[in-house]
């Protein structure tokens, strides 16, 4: 009986064939990556449609069925988002805690501090949680949870082919990029928020890769989900070059909307982050106060995309449009800040919707002429909101274009979503996704190329007025060579009537001695046409003056009157500036590093607050006994981020920002709540029990 076998030489010829052919495939970059970004870009395609099919799947479960319970009317819907809380509560606590809130704050910090590694669970926990969330009628957008699990996939694949730490964060960003394209059928704009707000780096590099894995999911999802646009919408165009004046005064209130949509989000978060309440119930508790408020404005509801249809069409009075600006911050912030899982993409596209749907029927009662309607300005506001919180106005700009495949309002559009970034940016430094990477002290990405001159201004570094010492136009030259004596200074500001009037140095005074001039005052020889600086003018600009004109130092005066002294820069303020900026950058290096290092061994970034009875309240962290695999990372106290030290004394209210592992979190809440000794003093307790 023979044996059917294959011929050892053949099968060796086979086997080296596949040496040869995986070695030049692991040895092109671009093969490697291409390949890979085409099945995460299959992955995300598919994921999205399976992850609308949940929601959908929910929403008839929780909806559908609600009136079976036997509830007076619509009296159910107040419970409904409880149960929904009551399920993804636990579901997110014990099996992954950083699927909770809005997913992407949660990928940058896989980027900073993980090189990208983002746990597999990720993506079934989000999904899931997501969906009953949306389910239930929590007020919050798909397209988070999307970005996460996209994310997470191109995560998951990089990590299971042992690609390189740039090669998975690429994976990363090609993932989020994919999930946008696929939700939103958005490819172009899957791409630019992947580059402004996941890698925050607009080089070529990426860009490839990030493309091809946001078209194939596109692709994907089109070919199931159908080629439609998110809204319909009916024609605009401007008619007049005078209605600008009226978008940019949009992008005004939708910059301080963008704001005030953040700053409620976190302030929602700190009380729940507070309230010492089981974290697994928290969700439930915030579901109660969505399912009232939703009882008496159901459109804050869910995603809210047919309300924006709505209000797009100019179908919704004013005191609603209003009313619904309010509740839907006031909703979002319940779900998200008290633990649910969902995105933020769509409530600001909503609150931006209603709130320039509003704008556009106040502008129409002002100026009863004006020819564009309510629902221009909605759609113009929707992209500007987003913009100012996400600071991500090139994204804005194209996803509104893609979602609507409307191209005629283009001029009003790119200018109230460049003016509501720079007003939010100006409040607010940090976007909606980095405010909380922010407080717990991590950088989600530095710019190699960046120079650190630029976001330095004069008003940062100069010397105040009150610290200068200065000269009259009549003071003698004998007093001006005792002051320069005394003080060591090269040069005098000269004030007349408490006004500019010039600048005198000692090189000035010696040439005056020389010529014999000694009966002069400063008057006759100082510089009387000098060169100014303004303290909003970045340090880069005015550098150059330093060394083209040969001055030490230039007057700082107020840019509404030039005449008005405020202070004084010198180069011994420039030479401390470039100190503090490469001290500061070592210090981010070498945090950054530490917390890669923690992201490795798999600690978590956990936070607590400090209360009034807690043992920790006015102690010094070298007095706390601390788990030993604790570091504290910083301190958010108020508006001030502290960098903790040994005698840093820790406060009431202070929010303790911590890596730790798993299992010493407890240990280090009973250390700061009782001063429980644990770890360190193990031994010492072994010892005396002998």
């Amino acid at each position: 009986m023979t044996k059917n076998t294959i011929n050892p030489k053949f099968r060796s010829y086979l086997s080296g064939q596949y040496k040869t052919v995986m070695s030049h495939f692991w040895s092109s970059e671009t093969l490697v990556m291409v390949t890979f970004a085409i099945i995460v870009g299959l992955g995300a395609g598919l994921g999205t449609i399976v992850f609308i099919r949940m929601i959908a799947f929910f929403e008839k479960m929780f909806f559908g069925n609600g009136k079976l319970w036997g509830l007076p009317g619509n009296t159910y819907v107040i419970l409904l988002p409880m149960l929904g809380g009551l399920i993804v509560g636990p579901l997110i606590h014990f099996l992954a805690p950083e699927a909770k809130g809005h997913g992407v704050p949660e990928v940058l910090t896989a980027i900073a501090t993980k090189g990208g590694r983002i746990r597999p669970v990720v993506v079934l926990v989000k999904a899931l949680g997501s969906a009953i969330t949306i389910g239930s009628g929590g007020s919050v957008g798909r397209e988070g949870p999307i970005v996460q699990i996209g994310a997470a996939l191109g995560s998951t694949i990089g990590q299971v082919f042992k690609l390189s730490e740039r090669r998975i964060i690429t994976l990363v960003a090609s993932g989020a990029a994919a999930g946008i394209a696929a939700t939103f059928n958005a490819p172009i704009a899957g791409v630019m928020f992947a580059i402004e707000v996941i890698l925050g780096d607009f080089s070529i590099k990426n860009l490839s890769t990030m493309v091809i894995s946001a078209v194939t999911a596109s692709v994907v999802s089109r070919s199931v989900l159908g080629d439609f646009p998110a809204f319909i919408v009916p024609p605009y165009k401007m008619y007049n070059l005078w209605e600008i004046p009226l978008y940019l005064g949009l992008g005004v209130v939708a910059g301080l909307g963008a704001l005030l949509f953040m700053k409620s989000l976190y302030f929602m978060e700190d009380i729940f982050d507070r309230w010492k309440f089981p974290a697994y119930l928290k969700p439930a508790v915030g579901g109660v106060g969505l399912g009232l408020l939703g009882f008496f404005v159901p459109r804050v509801f869910g995603t809210g995309f047919e309300t924006i249809g709505s209000v797009l069409s100019g179908n919704i009075g004013l005191p609603i449009l209003i009313l619904l600006v309010f509740g839907k911050i006031l909703a979002t912030t319940l779900t998200l800040g008290s633990g649910s899982s969902g995105g933020v993409f769509a409530p600001a596209l909503f609150t931006g919707a209603v709130l320039g749907g509003a704008y556009g029927q106040v502008a129409q009662l002002i100026f009863p002429n004006l020819p564009a309607s309510s629902g221009a300005y909605a759609m113009v506001g929707m992209a500007a909101l987003f913009a100012g919180a996400a600071r991500a106005p090139i994204t804005a700009i194209i996803i509104l274009f893609e979602m609507t495949q409307d191209y005629h309002i283009i001029l009003p559009l790119m200018a109230a979503t460049i003016v509501s970034t720079i007003i939010a940016q100006r409040l607010e430094p940090e976007s909606i996704y980095t405010l909380k990477l922010k407080i717990r002290g991590i950088l989600t990405w530095q710019k190699k190329d960046e120079n650190p001159f630029q976001s330095l201004f004069v008003e940062n570094i100069m010397t105040p007025v009150s610290d200068i010492v200065t000269v009259t136009p009549e003071t003698s030259l004998s007093d001006l060579a005792h002051m320069f004596q005394e003080t060591s200074h090269h040069g005098f500001v000269v004030l007349k009537n408490g006004e500019l009037y010039g600048m005198v140095t000692l090189s000035d005074l010696e040439e005056a001695i020389s010529n014999n001039d000694l009966g002069a005052t400063v008057s006759d020889i100082c510089t009387k046409n000098v060169l100014t600086a303004f303290p909003d003018e970045a340090l880069d600009d005015v550098l150059g003056h330093f060394g083209d004109l040969d001055v030490g130092r230039i007057p700082v005066v107020d840019r509404a009157n030039p005449r008005r002294l405020i202070g004084v820069i010198r180069r011994g303020n420039i030479v401390h500036a470039v100190s503090n900026v490469l001290a500061h950058k070592h210090e981010v290096v070498h945090h950054m590093d530490r917390l890669k290092m923690e992201g490795i061994t798999h600690t978590d970034l956990t936070e607590l607050y400090i209360s009034g009875d807690d043992f920790a309240c006015g102690k010094q962290l070298k007095e706390i006994s601390l788990p030993d695999d604790c570091v504290i990372v910083s301190i958010q106290r108020g508006k001030q981020v502290v960098v903790p030290r040994g005698f840093t004394q820790l406060l009431y209210g202070d929010r303790i920002i911590a890596l730790v592992s798993p299992g010493s979190i407890e240990a280090l809440r009973l250390a700061l709540q009782r001063g429980d000794t644990v770890n360190k003093n193990n031994n010492e307790k072994d010892h005396n029990s002998d």
